[in-house]
């Protein structure tokens, strides 16, 4: 049975499926212990609302944000500038 599902044409969609899983699991644990709108605890959850701006915006603007923030929405920005932008000469 294992030497049906385990060859070499199936490796490419183990890795997809684990590297997606893996995504999943990181968003899972980052919402379950940084989001401020998340309380597990139950003293937290008797708080009810609370106005934590700033631990809302520590949430929204982390890392990867403020890395890409300001750059423009391209995957090849070398290629989409030599065959959009006019030639300068």
């Amino acid at each position: 049975m294992a030497s049906r599902w385990i060859r070499p044409e199936v490796y490419p969609l183990f890795a997809t499926t684990g590297v997606a899983v893996g995504i999943c699991a990181m968003q899972l644990v980052r919402n379950i212990t940084t989001n401020p709108e998340v309380r597990v605890l139950k003293e937290k959850r008797a708080a009810g609302v609370l106005e934590n701006f700033d631990e809302g915006k520590r949430y929204s603007q982390h890392g990867f944000r403020k890395f890409i923030d300001g750059k423009r929405p391209e995957i090849m920005p070398g290629i989409n500038s030599f065959f959009s932008d006019p030639p300068k000469y």
